[in-house]
């Protein structure tokens, strides 16, 4: 008969899976797990991080290692056949970014969105559009946000206002309560589709009758499913005109660099509100300190619910840390 350890070691290791990726797939999870990743990192291992369907790190080796209840559906987005299922993941036919957007594109008058916080347990998941005239690029670049994905907090606090006041913009920010009641009948990324799609009609209601000459949305999904995400949830006026996708959308057109640097400061500011409501700090992301936090709140009899995305894992491992 089997023990109790034993057990748990089995169906532990039936819940993992290892695949080999290349020198530029690598880099490319590193990128694409850069909100979700966990401080600490395993021996040889270059990223780590964790996410709703589970724990995955990456090693120099070009190994990776998926871990979790939904292990497999995790690397499914990254395994290769003759068209890559993590290219399909992210939206193009091909893993090379930017390869849909035209030579010139970067200045073109262009509304870009991108979200932010879809990795982090605690605070929203905040997306901002923001229209960048091609007369307006100039200025844009002089605030030194061609790279919006280096720059600090504090950089990106400074810049944000700045954009507010000069360029027309919009913010959906799903604080965790409004969140919890969507995520009930929408996934998370059916969410960001709506949120990115509700951003971009209010900026295009703003700017009307001018039209933007092109619209970048940064890629968190294919094409065709962001677009069935709209049509499931019965939305209307879906933007869909002159509408172009690629990850890393912010080395494109300013307008998505614009849209990330004030999505972040908006999610910043809400993290700050409810840390002081809280009484104590919230952390990014969903490593171990995340649970010792949501543990600590359960303690002081806080609604998790107000502050947290509860379909994260964290939340049962919170409830177990309070016994």
């Amino acid at each position: 008969m089997l023990s109790t350890s034993t057990m748990k070691t089995d169906i532990l290791n039936s819940m993992q899976t290892v695949i080999q990726v290349t020198p530029s797939q690598l880099q490319k999870m590193v990128t694409f797990y850069k909100q979700a990743s966990t401080p600490r990192l395993p021996n040889g291992a270059i990223f780590a991080a964790k996410n709703n369907n589970a724990s995955i790190i990456g090693y120099k080796s070009g190994k990776v290692l998926f871990q979790g209840l939904g292990f497999a559906q995790e690397a499914a987005l990254w395994q290769t056949s003759t068209v890559s299922t993590a290219a399909k993941a992210i939206g193009k036919k091909s893993t090379t970014p930017g390869v849909n957007i035209p030579n010139d594109f970067s200045n073109w008058s262009v509304l870009g969105s991108d979200e932010v916080g879809a990795g982090a347990y605690f605070g929203p998941l905040t997306t901002a559009a923001v229209f960048v005239a091609k007369e307006n690029i100039s200025w844009v670049r002089q605030l030194g946000i061609a790279d919006s994905k280096t720059l600090t907090d504090a950089k990106m606090r400074q810049i944000a206002p700045d954009i507010i006041a000069k360029l027309p913009h919009h913010v959906v920010n799903l604080m965790p309560e409004k969140y919890n009641i969507l995520q009930k009948n929408n996934n998370v990324n059916q969410m960001k589709a709506i949120s990115h799609n509700f951003a971009l009609g209010k900026v295009l209601e703003k700017i009307a009758p001018t039209v933007p000459t092109g619209i970048l949305i940064d890629q968190f999904a294919q094409e065709s499913t962001y677009f069935k995400y709209l049509n499931n949830a019965n939305q209307s006026n879906i933007v869909q005109q002159n509408v172009y996708f690629t990850t890393k959308g912010e080395q494109y057109h300013l307008s998505v660099a614009a849209a990330s640097i004030l999505a972040r400061v908006v999610e910043l500011d809400s993290l700050d509100k409810l840390s002081d409501e809280a009484g104590m700090r919230l952390p990014i992301g969903a490593g171990k300190a995340v649970d010792m936090v949501a543990a600590q709140l359960l303690q002081q009899g806080a609604d998790l619910n107000h502050y947290a995305k509860l379909h994260f894992a964290n939340t049962l491992k919170a409830e177990k840390l309070k016994r």
